[in-house]
C-alpha cells in the first residue's frame, strides 16, 4: 500500500488521472466524484471522470458535470484513458465488478489505484485505501482525504463543497440516519461556508421530479405494494412493462422503496425491479436488521446494514417468491 506521503508526493506532479464510481451512480457517486475532480484540476492535473452507465437527471446540474465521461457512450476514449492513467480513483465501491466492463480496464492498468470507500469487505485491488465503514457517505472520506490527509483544505471551494454536501446529504437520508453523527455536520456546516447552498441542492435533487416518475410512484403504492405483517416486511415489485409504461429512466426509481418502509411497524422493505438482463433488488431496514445479509447470502450483492442491493438471474415472479421463502428464517429479528 502506498503511505499517505507518497501520494502527497505523486499529486505533487501532473498527473493523468481518471476518477471512477459504481454502476448507476446515485447522489454520492458523483457527489464524491464530481468533488474530487474540482479539487485535482485545481492542483494542474489532467483528469477524467468516467462513470459505467449514466446516472439519474437530478445530478446533471452538478459542477463539471459536462466533463463526465459515459463509457456505453464512448467506450474506446474510455479505455484509452484508463490505460494512460497514472493514477485511477475509485469511489463509492469496493470491487471491480461494481463498474461491469471497465473493471477490467482498471485491473489491467499499470495506474496507482486509489479506494475511497464506506462500504464492507474491500476486494484488494488497490494501492492506496481511505477506507471507513462508520463514514455515512463517500463524500465524507473525499472531505476527510483533501481537508485532513492531504492538508490541503486551502484548495476547498464553492464547486467542490457543493459536490460534496450533495453526496453526503443523499447517502445520509437527508441527516437522519444514524451514521450521520455531530462529526457529519460539523462537515457540512464547513461546506456551507464553503459556499454549497444546501437549500438549494436539496430543492435540485428531491423536487425536481418528472410527472411520470410521480405517476409511477402512485401507481407502485396503489397497485404493486403489499405488506406482510407476520413478518413486518412491505415489498414493492414492478415489472418490465410496466416500467415502460410509464417511460420510468434512470433515477425515476430512486427511493421508492423508503416509502415502503416508511409504513408503521415495517422493519425490512424490498423494491424487487424486473430489467433487461436481470431482476434488481434494493433492500432497507430499521435497527440493526441486516439487509446486507440478505442480498450477500442470496442475491449476488451486498451492501449496508440498513441499505443493500443485489440481483437474481430467475423472473420477477421466482424471485419475488424466493425472497418471501427467507422471510421465516428472519421472523425472529424482524419482530423483536
Amino acid at each position: 500500500m502506498l503511505s499517505i506521503s507518497e501520494i502527497k508526493s505523486l499529486l505533487a506532479t501532473p498527473q493523468k488521472i481518471v476518477i471512477t464510481t459504481h454502476h448507476k451512480p446515485d447522489g454520492d457517486a458523483m457527489g464524491s466524484s464530481l468533488g474530487l475532480y474540482a479539487y485535482l484540476i485545481q492542483k494542474g492535473h489532467h483528469v477524467h471522470v468516467i462513470t459505467p452507465s449514466d446516472y439519474p437527471y437530478f445530478l446533471h446540474w452538478m459542477p463539471n458535470n459536462a466533463e463526465v465521461i459515459i463509457y456505453p457512450d464512448e467506450q474506446e476514449r474510455s479505455a484509452k484513458l484508463v490505460a494512460e492513467a497514472s493514477m485511477i480513483f475509485c469511489l463509492d465501491f469496493n470491487a471491480l465488478g461494481r463498474i461491469n466492463e471497465l473493471g477490467e480496464l482498471v485491473r489491467s492498468s499499470n495506474a496507482y489505484k486509489l479506494m475511497i470507500d464506506h462500504h464492507l469487505d474491500p476486494e484488494d485491488f488497490d494501492d492506496y485505501r481511505h477506507w471507513n465503514i462508520g463514514a455515512c457517505a463517500a463524500a465524507q472520506l473525499v472531505y476527510d482525504f483533501i481537508v485532513n490527509e492531504l492538508e490541503d483544505g486551502a484548495l476547498m471551494n464553492k464547486d467542490i463543497a457543493s459536490c460534496l454536501y450533495t453526496g453526503i446529504m443523499t447517502d445520509s437520508g437527508s441527516f437522519r440516519f444514524e451514521s450521520a453523527n455531530a462529526g457529519v455536520y460539523r462537515i457540512a456546516a464547513d461546506l456551507i461556508d464553503l459556499g454549497a447552498e444546501h437549500w438549494r441542492i436539496h430543492q435540485l435533487v428531491y423536487d425536481n421530479a418528472t410527472e411520470n416518475r410521480l405517476r409511477f410512484l402512485g401507481y407502485c403504492l396503489s397497485e404493486k405494494l403489499e405488506v406482510i405483517p407476520e413478518f413486518n416486511t412491505a415489498i414493492i415489485s414492478v415489472t418490465k412493462e410496466e416500467l415502460k409504461k410509464f417511460n420510468i429512466v434512470t433515477g425515476d426509481t430512486e427511493g421508492i422503496v423508503n416509502y415502503a418502509l416508511s409504513i408503521n411497524g415495517v422493519k425490512l422493505a424490498a423494491f424487487i425491479i424486473e430489467r433487461t438482463d436481470k431482476v434488481k433488488l434494493s433492500l432497507r431496514s430499521t435497527g440493526d436488521f441486516p439487509a446486507n445479509e440478505i442480498c450477500k447470502k442470496y442475491f449476488n450483492g451486498g451492501g449496508h446494514r440498513n441499505a443493500a442491493g443485489g440481483y437474481s438471474d430467475k423472473n420477477l415472479v421466482e424471485t419475488v417468491k424466493d425472497f418471501k421463502a427467507l422471510l421465516p428464517d428472519y421472523k425472529n429479528q424482524l419482530l423483536r
